[in-house]
This record gives structure tokens, sequence and C-alpha cells, in this order.
């Protein structure tokens, strides 16, 4: 039952509830006793006070034949009332006159009565104490005031009945132990009802999340109040959902077009084995141009295993950076010169205009081998005769390389999906020869480069004209190679 959140809110609930109401009903009740007290010893005050005075003057009016308990006595007949008594002690303790106590006190319950007097008798005057006396079940308030008369010193005594305070205590007991009880019970009541009312929400999503999976990644939860903390959840849970399909979405389609890519080569190795082994008599040229078609595929698919897994792992963040100190210009020099061969080869000018002494702090082999894959792709794609520049420079905060052909260009329409991985624009850019092909997965890899080092590669320009893809970085003194190191 613990289990439910429902129950431990009503808990909890109705636990704040009575702890508040308990410490109220005490605190108000030790409250009121005390006022009770307090009103009855300043009663006790005035009556004894009253009381003294009564028998002052009846001594100052006495006649030669009244003593001094015919005063007293006068006293305590002046002043009877219903639930007060007074007793007159001497100084040696011994009583001279009390009026009678209701009901009257057992013996065993005479000490306390006794400590009243002794306590007066045994002080300066005017000496006073206040005490709870209790006779028979009844309880009474007791003050004691030492005082003089005809030059001997006495002791009055004076107690008033808390029947009436006890009784009002009482009935505020009984109506807190109803009161609070069903405050408690009502409170958990309406804490279980709030509780399961704002919670419901959380149950109904549950459900719903419950009933999405693969099959269905499009489903989302539904919104009652955007403006609340449920609602806030589930616009997460709906946000974290989207990033899930797209997710998967993203990886269907890099596994078929994984397996599209690596079928043709497949086949084309069991193709061409085929082929070699159905013939017995073949020659050494025959088996040496079977077994040159296996090695270029085989290559090839090579280079495919290797890009997904170097994407994979730049996915899940291991593939980490080594970075280290060198001169941007110099790379990007060495990668011209590695293809001024091909380029001569496809009779295309491939020039190079440097800017000296770009240093920099990254890892040096991911972008020789960025800049590799763009070159490549750059003089494959650029027509006999044609041209193909790159240019480094530097500006105010960044290092700048671009790398420009004029081949046929790629459509406006394809250009936003051309870091895609495993799109190729071939067709669209006059690629004839499609086995030299890769597998559309070179500028992906180029961008995820490009990112690490907190850089950015993007195709500034394509048209009839050509290509033109720039590599910007920030200059290290803009905070490169802190980010780098």
């Amino acid at each position: 039952m613990l289990n439910s959140v429902r129950i431990r809110l009503t808990l909890w609930h109705a636990g704040a509830v009575a702890c508040v109401l308990l410490i109220l009903a005490s605190g108000t009740y030790l409250l009121l006793r005390r006022n009770s007290i307090r009103r009855v010893d300043s009663s006790l005050t005035d009556v004894a006070s009253s009381f003294l005075a009564t028998v002052q003057a009846e001594l100052r009016d006495a006649h030669g034949s009244e003593t001094f308990r015919d005063c007293v006595e006068a006293a305590i007949q002046e002043h009877s009332y219903r639930e007060t008594t007074f007793s007159i002690f001497d100084a040696q303790g011994k009583l001279i006159l009390a009026s009678p106590v209701s009901p009257p006190l057992l013996e065993s319950e005479a000490s306390r009565y006794d400590a009243l007097r002794q306590q007066a008798t045994s002080n300066a005057a005017p000496a006073r104490l206040f005490r709870t006396l209790k006779a028979s079940g009844h309880l009474y308030r007791g003050y004691s005031r030492a005082f003089s008369a005809e030059g001997t010193t006495y002791t009055l005594v004076t107690l008033q009945s808390l029947h009436g305070e006890q009784e009002f205590l009482e009935a505020l007991e009984q109506t807190y132990s109803v009161a609070i009880p069903l405050a408690v019970l009502l409170a958990a009541l309406g804490g279980y009802f709030l509780a399961r009312r704002s919670l419901s929400p959380v149950v109904v999503m549950s459900n719903q999340a419950e009933r999405i999976g693969a099959n269905n990644m499009q489903d989302r939860l539904a919104v009652r109040n955007t403006r609340d903390e449920l609602g806030q959840l589930a616009l997460s849970f709906n946000r974290l959902l989207d990033r899930l399909d797209e997710s998967f979405q993203h990886q269907r389609r890099f596994v078929a077009d994984a397996s599209h890519e690596l079928r043709t080569p497949v086949a084309i190795l069991a193709g061409e084995a085929d082929v070699a082994l159905s013939k017995k008599d073949r020659t050494p040229e025959e088996y040496r141009e079977s077994l040159e078609i296996l090695r270029k595929e085989a290559l090839r698919l090579k280079q495919i295993v290797e890009d997904l897994f170097t994407l994979t792992r730049a996915d899940i963040g291991q593939l980490p950076l080594t970075p280290s100190s060198f001169y941007l210009d110099e790379l990007v020099g060495d990668c011209v010169r590695n293809f001024r061969t091909l380029a001569q080869a496809k009779q295309i000018a491939l020039t190079f205009t440097p800017c000296p002494e770009l240093l920099i702090v990254a890892d040096e082999a991911l972008l020789r081998r960025m800049f590799l894959n763009i070159l490549d792709n750059a003089i494959k794609y650029t027509p006999a005769g044609g041209a193909v520049t790159v240019s480094c420079e530097r500006t105010v905060e960044e290092y700048v390389v671009s790398f420009s052909d004029n081949g046929p260009g790629i459509p406006a329409a394809l250009q936003p999906r051309i870091f895609e991985r495993f799109f190729r624009a071939d067709e669209s850019r006059g690629r004839q020869d499609s086995a030299r092909g890769g597998a559309g997965l070179g500028l992906a890899i180029c961008r995820w480069i490009a990112e690490a080092h907190h850089g950015r590669l993007e195709l500034t320009k394509s048209d009839a004209g050509g290509s033109t893809f720039t590599f910007t970085l920030l200059a290290p003194d803009t905070g490169l190679s802190e980010s780098s190191d």
C-alpha cells in the first residue's frame, strides 16, 4: 500500500495536519490553563486583601468584650463565599479559626494544606504562596499570607475551588478529542482526493507511454495544461520521443543505406568468383583480371567498413582527438602535392595559394583525412581540362581553407543534403563511372572532423560554374588551442 504515491502523499498530508492541530491544541490548552490559574490567583489575592481589611476594621470597632477570634469570625461570616474558605493560624501554626472546606480535606491531603501555613510562618512577612490542592477529587487553589494584628503575627490561608475551571478544561479536552481526529480524517480524505486528482494525468501518461513502442514512435502524450509541472513533464517526454524517433529513423536509414552499399561489392565479389571458378581452362591473364576485380571491390568494401566504423565511433564519443602543434598551410600544401600526379593524369590544373605560418593545435591526421577527401571529390568531379584551386587565408579571428572546382555543380534542391550519410549526387554532377564512386560517407566524415575541431565545413558555392567547399576554424589566439587541449 505504501508503494502508492497517492497513499504516501495522503499520509504525509494527514500527518502534517495532525501535528499542526496537536501543537495548536496543546498550546491553546496550556495557555488557557495558565490564564485560568492566574485569574484565580488574582482573585485569591483580592479576596484575601478584602478579608484582612475586614478583620482590621472589626478590630478597630471591637468593644472591650470582643476578642480577635470574634473579629475573625465576623469577617468569615461577612465574606461567606460559596467556593472560598479562610483559615487563620497563629505564629506557632495553631489553627485559630477556619471556615469549613467542602468537601473536607482528608488526613492524607491535609499535609499540603499545612504546607501553606508552614511556608507563611517560616518566611519573613509579608510571605505569600500559591499552591494547588486536591481534596476528595476536587481541586483547590490555596494562598497563604502573613499579617499582624494586635502586635501578633498570624497567617491567613485562603482556598478557592477550581471546579469551574476544571470543568472548562475538561470540556476543552473532550472537544479536542473529537475535533482533532475528525479534522485529520477530513484532511486525509481531502488529501487523497487532491492527490488522486493531481496524479491522474501521470497515470494517463504512464498508460500512454506503455503503448508507445518501435512500431508507433510517432504517437505522443496528451498534454492537458502546458503551464503546470505535469504539462511541462509531458512536453519534455514528447520532445524526448521526438529525438528518439528521429534517432530511430536515422538508424533505420543508416542500416538500409549501409546494407545497400555493402550489397553491391559483395555481389560483385561473389559473381566474379563464380565466373572465375566456372571455367576450368582459363588463361593466367583472365585469372589476373578476375583477381584485380576482386581486389578492387575488396578495397572498396574495406573503405566502406572503415568509414562506417569511423562514424560509429564518432557518434558514441570513442574517437578522441590527438592534438599537436603544426602549421595548417604546410598540411594543406602537402595534401595538394599528393594529388598533383592524379590531376595531371586528368589534365586538371591544380593550384594552391598558401598563407604562411598558420599555426594551430589540432589532430593532424584527421585534418589530413578531411583535406584529402575534399580534394579527391574535387578532382573526381572536375572534367578534363578543368581547374581545382585551393587557398588558405587568415581573417581577424579565423583560418579559412577553400577548395574550388569548375565541375557541373550540385542542384540547389540537393545542396542541403550533401553532408548526409550515404547521400550522393553523382548523376547531377555528371559522373559517368559509378564504379569509382564512394559510399557517400566521405563528406559526412569531413563535417564531423570539422565540428570536432570546433570549426565549420560548408558548401559556400555550387552552380554550373563549379563548387566551393570552405573549412573555417578559430585561430589559436581566440581560443582554439585551449578548446583542443
